[in-house]
């Protein structure tokens, strides 16, 4: 079970990651280019948002379902800290996905109170590519490829 859900986590982010390039990216060039905010925009802002939580959702489940908390007390969190690699799966990668997706909800949250186009799509062009670098710079891409 435990692998079946870590196989699912590992492909929803492909799914997940091109979302947030395609929010982020329609974002950033219709607030440059000054262009209307139109119900396409508003549909990838939320797949994108949907996408990301259902994505944290099954990384929650990998992470308490999986042998990381076993490793934490069988080692003491001095050594899981000191291992870069356990750091980053246990520790950095959960934390800088959190908060990409706390970012995404925000930008989705505040572009709906806005009233016109250009202060929605910076709002999304702001929260989203946060979100974006917060989820490139943690990726494992050693295990993407």
């Amino acid at each position: 079970m435990y692998e079946t859900v870590k196989m699912l986590h590992s492909y929803w982010a492909y799914l997940t990651l091109l979302m947030i390039v395609i929010a982020a990216l329609n974002a950033l060039v219709k607030y440059f280019g000054k262009k209307e905010f139109h119900p396409i925009d508003f549909r990838i802002s939320l797949f994108t948002l949907i996408v990301s939580h259902i994505q944290l959702l099954i990384g929650l489940i990998v992470l308490f379902a999986g042998p990381y908390f076993t490793v934490i007390s069988e080692l003491g969190m001095k050594n899981v800290m000191g291992d870069k690699l356990l750091r980053s799966n246990i520790i950095e990668h959960p934390l800088m996905m959190i908060i990409a997706v706390v970012l995404i909800t925000i930008g989705y949250s505040k572009h709906k109170k806005k009233l016109t186009s250009t202060p929605k799509f910076k709002v999304l062009a702001i929260f989203y590519t946060l979100a974006l670098i917060s989820v490139l710079a943690k990726i494992p891409w050693n295990t993407w490829f």
